[in-house]
């Protein structure tokens, strides 16, 4: 009797259970978020980099606690609407629990496979498309809601059943279509490996609740059954979620950071991240000497220089040009038949220099930012090489001026007076420039691969806290 009482409105042993490992679930969710931006130090993202995960988070919750919630595994009365079936088992647990979930997965997909398939930025933004892929979620809550179908066990008759699984199914299908069709491209990080799990695990689940209702409709009066099918969807529930979030689509870099790595690998920019030779942290071995009498576009190709210059630049509040100068030059280092690394790199330039409102927004004309902003191919080699033009007539004309009469420059000069007594030229230029940590940092207001440098704030410098 006890049982028979429990199973029918909720507080059974194994009900406790399941609350408690849906909790556990929700704290280790929350906790593998917020890991990497605690230990880490990482400032928090801009734009579809935080706001996509985020909507994945608060996905998972609303999905978990409604499952909790509409069936009965916590024994309440339901005497206000909130506490309604409707409200937990329609609403929270389709459009804004498993529809959104699986909606912003669909827009990560989306967005890879124009950037690394199509090349170029895809035609519709986040913001717009997220909302558009849960319209019919929207709308088949808003007809159950109108229509009352549920009996007061929050459950469904097999002609609504059977609709709402096919609304599950097709959103599943559509996220396994889109995942294949990107399957080919070679990822630099785990975005294809995170997506093709949260094909696996929602699949699973689908699966799962499907079998789950039918033994509760066929054998309705046996009481162990219901008690044992809900105890394994709130722990089924429970580690989808955990299997299902991840920030490889959004911020790749920060992906590798977990609970079970405390250490994780230093990259100080995007060209060390996609392992390009001579990047721009590292200083190149210059054997011969810096002739100042060169044009200034021609000893910006001096890593040596071009690190006085860049000093000099932050120092005036002016360094964005000279910083995308040299990212450009990164990105010339790739070889032109590796689109994938190209298109990571350029997409990174674009985030962090061109769009409106970037970090580091660069001084360029309108039309030149229009035609990077709709370029059809995003790995061209020549992609930025107007915009590249403007900006060194502006450095020539305003940097270019005040700098050699600046401390910089001394400081550079006396550097290579000393190369040219000890024959080193690589030491004795290894100066410390105080290059401003701008460069370590990237806002990506749209971007599925958007990066954070990963390094701890007791690694910086005194001059960069």
């Amino acid at each position: 009797m006890k049982m028979k009482g429990c199973a029918e409105s909720g507080g059974c042993p194994t009900d406790y259970v399941a609350v408690s490992v849906s909790a556990l679930s929700l704290l280790l969710l929350l906790a593998r978020s917020a890991f990497p931006f605690l230990f880490y130090k990482l400032s928090i993202p801009k734009g579809s980099a935080f706001w996509v995960p985020a909507m994945q988070i608060l996905a998972s919750i609303n999905f978990l606690v409604s499952v909790v919630m509409s069936v009965n595994l916590i024994k309440i009365e339901r005497r206000h609407w909130w506490q309604s079936c409707y409200f937990w088992a329609v609403w929270l647990e389709g459009p804004f629990g498993f529809g959104l979930l699986l909606s912003c997965r669909i827009v990560q997909v989306y967005h890879l496979y124009f950037i690394f398939v199509k090349k170029r930025l895809p035609p519709i933004r986040s913001h717009i498309f997220l909302p558009l892929a849960l319209l019919p979620w929207v709308a088949g809550a808003a007809l159950i809601h109108l229509k009352k179908p549920l009996n007061y066990r929050c459950q469904m008759s097999a002609r609504w059943v059977t609709p709402m699984m096919v609304l599950h199914s097709v959103y599943v299908v559509a996220f396994v279509g889109l995942t294949r069709s990107i399957q080919h491209v070679n990822f630099r990080f785990d975005e294809l490996k995170d997506l093709w799990r949260g094909v696996v695990v929602s699949t699973l689940s689908v699966v799962f609740w499907v079998v789950a209702y039918i033994l509760n409709e066929i054998h309705e009066d046996v009481e162990w059954l219901r008690v044992g099918s809900r105890l394994l969807l709130a722990i089924t529930t429970s580690i989808f979620i955990l299997a299902f979030f991840t920030y490889s689509s959004s911020q790749p870099l920060l992906s590798q950071i977990s609970l079970r790595k405390r250490e994780c690998p230093r990259y100080e920019s995007m060209g060390q991240a996609l392992g390009i030779p001579n990047n721009g942290i590292q200083l190149q071995r210059q054997t011969t000497p810096v002739d100042c009498n060169d044009p200034l576009d021609k000893l910006l190709l001096n890593k040596s220089f071009r690190q006085s210059f860049m000093a000099f630049a932050d120092s005036c509040l002016a360094g964005e040009s000279v910083h995308f100068y040299e990212e450009v030059l990164e990105l010339g280092e790739l070889p032109t038949d590796d689109s994938v690394r190209r298109i990571y790199m350029a997409r990174h330039i674009i985030q962090k220099y061109i769009v409106a409102g970037a970090p580091m927004e660069v001084n360029i004309s309108h039309r030149t930012r229009q035609q990077i902003l709709n370029s059809g191919d995003l790995a061209h080699p020549n992609l930025f090489k107007t915009a590249l033009n403007e900006l060194l007539q502006l450095i020539k004309t305003n940097l270019g001026r005040d700098y050699w009469s600046s401390m910089y420059y001394m400081k550079f000069k006396e550097a290579g007076a000393k190369a040219n007594s000890h024959g080193d030229l690589e030491s004795s230029m290894s100066v410390s420039w105080n290059v401003t940590p701008r460069l370590s940092y990237v806002h990506a207001a749209d971007d599925p691969f958007h990066q954070n440098y990963l390094f701890k704030a007791s690694d910086l410098t005194p001059s960069q806290q």
